[in-house]
């Protein structure tokens, strides 16, 4: 790749985060974009390793990667991560991992840079040919693509391994070698030292050929992103929930594509037809007084009012009890649920000086609630005001002592209502 193909590659982009894990790949990225802020002062260049713990070689490697950026004076960022037990296997939890520390490590205004080749990109067409995947799947890897609110550039598919290799031998490179690049009990691996050497001996433009039906694949898949774009807005509302009833009425495989993009509009992998196909029978056709959910990586998908909704899931709150020490300052809640303020205006009074200030997310008994007559249960309060089965499990409720008196932006109980103009708001910036 020459300097002028690489600026074109990362163009507007002139700070960059590069993904360096040492080896061949990486390496030669680093090397040509050190070598493009030689001609440019103005490219700001940052690395980052993630040190996932795995070999026994991962510490030298760190210290590899630090002794070079340092003799390139670029700075480093070494990332220690634990990968977690998730069923998903080492390669999928490793990536993972990773991908949450460059999310994390990302500055404003700064691209992600990686390192994958055009070798990489045959693989991983071979690996969704394997699972059966659709157009999507086939996709492949894009040489841009959005991540963490800026994008991930990708500029080395184009070339194969073979020429990065002889680039970092003519510069006279360093690199190191990860012993696990030689275990074909990966997938990838299997397919890099069984599979396309035999392939690419037969058919020398194999991995070019698979880049091609990657590229035609893509392009279909954003023809029907155009094509359906506006329908599938129709049926979106502002809360990202998906109407039920207008996808009755379509054929099985328009209602499936609108499926899956409304499942990438929350940023998550495509899913299996299987998976589309429980979602619809599961969950949109589940009986009326049913509370269907179905789990998706790190989502479930529920039905609520005859819409589809995609929900986080959460570790439970039900035994949380929050002290607020101090009710006149905002308190800041678990699980990234946002703040909590009493401000000016509203109909709640202010905690008596014998009343411990807490926040839960379970309340138990009959309550008053203001503007209901009688005593209900607080699930048949939820019910009443159609607040969402998910949404009443972290809807934070407050209590002076032992009383409820409020749940943030849905109702006051008559043990916690105020006199006329002295009151407060619960005030719930989520």
């Amino acid at each position: 790749m020459t300097t002028p193909d690489l600026h074109h590659a990362i163009d507007p982009y002139r700070r960059l985060l590069v993904g360096f894990s040492g080896g061949l790949d990486s390496t030669v990225l680093l090397h040509r974009l050190m070598r493009m802020r030689e001609q440019e002062p103005g490219l700001e260049l940052r690395a980052i390793h993630i040190h996932h713990g795995l070999s026994p070689d991962a510490n030298s490697w760190a210290s590899h990667c630090e002794t070079l950026c340092r003799e390139w004076n670029i700075p480093l960022i070494v990332v220690r991560v634990t990968l977690a037990e998730e069923g998903l296997g080492i390669e999928a939890q490793a990536r993972k991992a990773r991908y949450a520390a460059f999310h994390d490590a990302l500055l404003p205004d700064e691209a992600l840079v990686t390192a994958q080749h055009l070798d990489d990109q045959c693989e991983t067409f071979l690996l969704a040919l394997k699972r059966g995947s659709g157009p999507a799947g086939l996709s492949g890897m894009p040489a841009r693509a959005r991540f963490a609110g800026t994008e991930q550039l990708r500029p080395l598919l184009s070339e194969t391994r073979a020429s990065l290799l002889d680039w970092a031998q003519c510069q006279g490179l360093r690199w190191i070698e990860d012993e696990s690049n030689q275990d074909d009990g990966y997938d990838r691996n299997f397919l890099r030292l069984r599979v396309l050497p035999l392939l690419t001996a037969r058919w020398p433009h194999f991995a070019q050929a698979t880049t091609r039906s990657a590229e035609l694949c893509a392009e279909q898949e954003q023809l029907l992103d155009e094509l359906l774009a506006e329908e599938l807005a129709s049926l979106l509302s502002d809360d990202g929930s998906l109407a039920i009833a207008p996808l009755r009425t379509m054929s099985a495989v328009r209602r499936a594509a609108i499926l899956r993009r409304w499942i990438a509009t929350h940023g998550a992998l495509m899913p299996s037809r299987a998976l589309l196909n429980r979602l619809w029978d599961e969950v949109a056709l589940a009986r009326e007084d049913a509370a269907p959910r179905l789990r998706s990586g790190e989502a479930e998908i529920r039905r609520f009012r005859d819409r589809l909704w995609w929900v986080k899931c959460q570790p439970s709150l039900a035994d949380r009890v929050i002290a607020w020490r101090h009710p006149l300052e905002p308190l800041m809640l678990p699980q990234g649920l946002g703040t909590l303020s009493l401000t000016a205006g509203g109909n709640l009074r202010l905690p008596q000086p014998d009343e411990p200030v807490t926040v839960r997310f379970r309340a138990s008994g009959t309550l008053h609630i203001v503007g209901r007559n009688g005593g209900r249960k607080i699930k048949k309060i939820w019910q009443e005001l159609n607040v969402a089965p998910w949404l009443r499990d972290t809807t934070p409720l407050l209590f002076y002592g032992e009383t409820l008196v409020a749940a943030a932006g849905t109702f006051v109980t008559l043990d916690g209502v105020a006199e006329t103009g002295k009151g407060v708001q619960l005030e719930w910036k989520a």
